[in-house]
């Protein structure tokens, strides 16, 4: 693989690292800027926020850019906002800090899938995306704990100093190791858009809306599962939670061999994965033993999806691929927003904290549906299609 790639790596590394680092450090920053937790618990919120609006936004500003002046641009912006968030006097700079290192998230993401895609040797794209989400998982495994433990012996603040140097850092191995491509003549916004109105673009967003909804439901509420249902106490919540960022590095890892095999197949298999192992988990989240494997396998199955997801919706987006690869990771916080939503009305509701499980397996349910109709789609477009008229590229691999 490219060595370019280890310079996506490190972004994103940096990307998750300031994503999920917060959950953990909501009640130093709360006492800091003397808030409630809840409130402070409003930071989670304008990240993903910034993620939503920034990703297409960003995305069509840099139409007509070099991609990699546009990654070294978001990267940029990434910096400031987390330099905001170090640096503010009170908690409305520091809402504001989060909101502006959320922007450049999904386009990130976007562009440089686009970017590891053209750089692979044809027929592993699959591998090169994975190799970027590889280093957003590989924050929950490293990242997210050790900025925890020193955001808690040093101060929050510290944190982010810290992951503003990793955002700088990034910078440096972007301009150093992207190779330069001039702007393709046929870039534009018009096309973009064009691209992102294709049916099989619009499934794939649902799919990706639907689908990780169904990983979000159940974990955002790990920590009190966690405590209330497999009975371990609070110093124990970091280990669950590492254990599903190893499933979810094992699920990227596998992704990308799998996905330039057959992309379609694997998006099926995650989500019906998912379903089944969310189910299994419902009845089983008391019984330590299998509890404990099953957060793994959940993070596994779950993240299978992620390389399948981004790759074809750029295959499908063909020679516009930019604002839907961004647009893909709008529909993931979206999903985060939707599933975390839609599970915390069935704690609410007196259902328990297991019936986040449930939910989960029902949004992952509905994810596969939509992807099996893609599939039907596409299957059925390739074979109405004359012989004897040139076909534009399939969008999977079959």
């Amino acid at each position: 693989m490219p060595l370019a790639l280890l310079a996506l790596a490190i972004s994103a590394f940096g990307i998750g690292t300031t994503e999920f680092v917060i959950m953990g450090l909501l009640p130093n920053v709360a006492n800091d800027l003397h808030t409630s937790v809840p409130t402070a618990g409003n930071l989670v919120s304008a990240y993903a926020l910034g993620v939503v609006i920034g990703a297409p936004l960003l995305a069509v500003i840099g139409v007509r850019m070099a991609r990699k002046h546009l990654l070294i641009l978001l990267m940029g912006i990434f910096v400031v906002g987390n330099l905001m968030s170090a640096l503010s006097p009170n908690f409305g700079w520091a809402l504001g800090g989060r909101f502006v290192s959320g922007l450049p998230h999904g386009a990130f993401f976007g562009a440089g899938s686009v970017v590891a895609a053209r750089l692979a040797p044809k027929g592993r794209e699959g591998r090169a995306i994975a190799t970027i989400l590889l280093g957003l998982t590989f924050a929950n495994i490293v990242g997210v704990p050790a900025a925890t433990v020193l955001g808690q012996d040093l101060g929050w603040r510290a944190t982010f100093l810290v992951v503003t140097g990793i955002g700088v850092l990034a910078i440096a191995s972007l301009a150093l190791l992207i190779p330069y491509e001039p702007v393709e003549p046929q870039q534009s916004l018009r096309r973009e858009l064009r691209a992102l109105r294709k049916p099989q673009v619009l499934l794939g967003l649902a799919t990706a809306v639907f689908g990780f909804a169904g990983v979000f439901a159940l974990y955002a509420y790990l920590s009190s599962i966690t405590t209330e249902v497999m009975g371990l106490g609070e110093s124990s919540v970091m280990w669950i939670l590492a254990l599903a960022g190893v499933g979810m590095t094992i699920g990227v890892a596998a992704a990308g061999p799998l996905t330039d095999r057959a992309a379609r197949p694997t998006a099926y298999a995650s989500l019906g994965g998912l379903a089944a192992a969310l189910v299994v988990f419902y009845f089983t989240a008391h019984i330590l033993w299998i509890a404990l494997p099953m957060v793994v396998i959940l993070g596994a199955v779950g993240f299978l999806m992620t390389a399948p997801l981004q790759t074809m919706v750029i295959r499908a987006a063909s020679d516009a691929p930019t604002l839907s690869a961004a647009s893909n990771h709008s529909a993931f916080n979206l999903a985060n927003a939707g599933g975390v939503w839609l599970a915390g009305a069935g704690i609410a509701a007196g259902w328990g904290w297991t019936s986040t499980a449930l939910v989960g397996a029902a949004l992952a349910s509905a994810g596969l549906a939509i992807a099996l109709t893609a599939g039907r789609l596409d299957h059925n477009r390739h074979n109405t299609t004359p012989h004897n008229q040139p076909q534009e590229p399939a969008p999977v691999t079959q």
